[in-house]
């Protein structure tokens, strides 16, 4: 199956979530991605997991296998000039270059943006990095929630009159390598229609501070009216009708109702009589005169259902209310199931692993999810192509620079 990016080829120097999810997009869509492993150690990924038996090892990291599918890996030791020489040499037939190290990082290496330019004129280059490569925070250290933290986004999660609370685990580096990776494209787009170099400088902290992840809207709504757009949704959603998360029988529920669908919520529920009723109609916006009787009729046709139960009655009314979900009851999903979401591929030392598949459907070239590499997988294939013989990479390895 080929892909949208079937002949493109990027090199990939990234490591941990960001930079790797980037990449891993890549490849998933057909590109040719060459992933460039430390000898001995790999990619940091490699060591996160989740492992099988919680048993570490680094061919078997859950995370390694999601992030690297369809990427062939090499292994160089940058750090000495033949590792380097060699990455240059890869260059030379790179389409992209994505790296992920910390800023200023290439540079110490000898590896300065010009090099690759040298290299490959046509070339792209996206540099992934917490505070970007310039600035008074450059070299500062990060995780995803202090990113979130310093670009004002986990200050507005939770409740406005509580302590913020933390998202999901690497949320926001997922977030952060999807808007990289369309940059990329871009940048990769431009380097060869103008045969010219690109050098992309990708703040994780400015890419998630300006997404529509709250940080882009709330910074918008302050600069604008001084107010932030929680505080705003919090009061266009005062209503006596339910919105939020509510409890089923066996889990939770998520439901939107908006007043003008109030028919639609009083089919679900069995208040017909409700839907002409001047008493309710006209006072939709006051919880203290009819909150309480609204919350007593859902919660009384809400806690007999299993959270799959009350999903598909209200959306056949056109009611949007959702299921909230486990990580099990998705895996499970009949939807995904009809559209092939999770796709199963086979690893050498991982065993058979069931991933996320494609994400985005493309007609004619859909692209394919493949199984991620093992540390220095190819090096024989991938050294070979640039006219380096069996023996030659053995001599490389020897010399410790693979």
């Amino acid at each position: 199956m080929t892909g949208p990016l079937d002949g493109w080829r990027v090199l990939d120097l990234t490591q941990g979530i960001a930079g790797p999810y980037a990449t891993k997009l890549c490849a998933d869509y057909g590109a040719d991605v060459i992933k460039i492993e430390r000898p001995g150690l790999g990619d940091v990924a490699r060591r996160i997991g989740p492992f099988p038996g919680d048993d570490p090892h680094p061919e078997r990291s859950g995370m390694h296998l999601h992030l690297n599918s369809g990427k062939r890996s090499v292994t160089l030791d940058l750090k000495t000039a033949t590792g380097r020489a060699l990455l240059l040499q890869l260059a030379t037939r790179a389409d992209l270059v994505v790296e992920s190290f910390r800023a200023g990082t290439l540079e110490r290496l000898d590896l300065a943006p010009e090099r690759f330019a040298e290299a490959n004129p046509a070339t792209a280059l996206v540099r992934i990095s917490n505070y970007g490569q310039t600035g008074l925070q450059r070299d500062w250290d990060a995780d995803d929630l202090l990113i979130y933290a310093a670009c004002g986004i986990l200050q507005v999660t939770g409740e406005p009159d509580r302590e913020p609370v933390g998202i999901g685990l690497y949320a926001p580096l997922f977030l952060a390598g999807g808007i990289a990776a369309a940059h990329a494209l871009g940048a990769m787009r431009a380097a060869h229609r103008d045969r010219q170099p690109e050098v992309v400088d990708v703040s994780l902290q400015e890419a998630l501070a300006g997404s529509m992840d709250r940080g882009g809207p709330n910074l918008v709504s302050f600069q604008y009216t001084g107010t932030l757009m929680v505080e705003r949704r919090e009061r266009i959603l005062i209503s006596a009708l339910p919105n939020g998360v509510f409890p089923a029988a066996d889990g939770y529920i998520q439901v939107t109702t908006q007043t003008n669908w109030f028919d639609r919520f009083c089919r679900v529920i069995g208040k017909l009589e409700w839907i002409t009723d001047p008493r309710m109609t006209s006072n939709l916006n006051d919880t203290l005169t009819i909150g309480a009787e609204i919350e007593a009729a859902f919660y009384e046709w809400l806690l007999p259902r299993t959270k799959q139960q009350a999903m598909e009655e209200a959306q056949a009314e056109g009611w949007p209310l959702s299921a909230l979900n486990t990580p099990a009851d998705v895996f499970r999903d009949p939807h995904f199931a009809a559209r092939n979401f999770f796709q199963r591929v086979e690893h050498p030392l991982g065993g058979s692993v069931t991933l996320p598949g494609i994400a985005v459907h493309f007609g004619d070239t859909p692209g394919e999810l493949r199984r991620a590499p093992m540390l220095g997988e190819h090096n024989v294939e991938v050294l070979g192509e640039l006219g380096y013989a069996p023996r030659e990479v053995a001599a490389l390895r020897a010399q410790g620079a693979i």
